[in-house]
């Protein structure tokens, strides 16, 4: 991916959103941006499951043949990013995930922990 000149790749970051951040409550009260709900758009991840993280009441992602995770995807400001990134948390990191659109294939960004801190049941927000 190139960015425009002026830009840096850091402004053009596609984050996928697969748990608490699809609630447009959670997202505007986390993000400091009460109307960037309305920026997601519909997506799909295949070969990962949502699962519980371990001792919390949040989801992680993991690998599983055959699971698909519905999400959406947010092009977010970057201020609203270093929110989210705090709420998100230490146990977190961004993986690059290539996921589905109703306009086709498109590489994003996940939050998601490390395996040892997944559970194996599915995730139920």
């Amino acid at each position: 991916m190139r960015a425009a000149r002026g830009q840096s790749l850091a402004h053009r970051v596609i984050l996928f959103l697969y748990g608490t951040l699809l609630d447009a409550r959670v997202l505007a009260r986390r993000s400091g941006e009460p109307g960037l709900a309305r920026r997601l758009r519909p997506a799909r991840l295949a070969g990962f499951a949502r699962v519980g993280l371990r001792g919390t009441p949040y989801p992680t992602l993991i690998a599983r043949p055959g699971a698909v995770t519905e999400g959406a995807l947010l092009r977010a400001p970057a201020a609203a990013r270093a929110h989210l990134a705090c709420y998100e948390g230490p146990s977190y990191r961004l993986r690059p995930v290539r996921v589905t659109t109703a306009r086709g294939p498109v590489w994003a960004q996940a939050w998601v922990a490390a395996r040892w801190r997944a559970s194996t049941a599915s995730w139920v927000g």
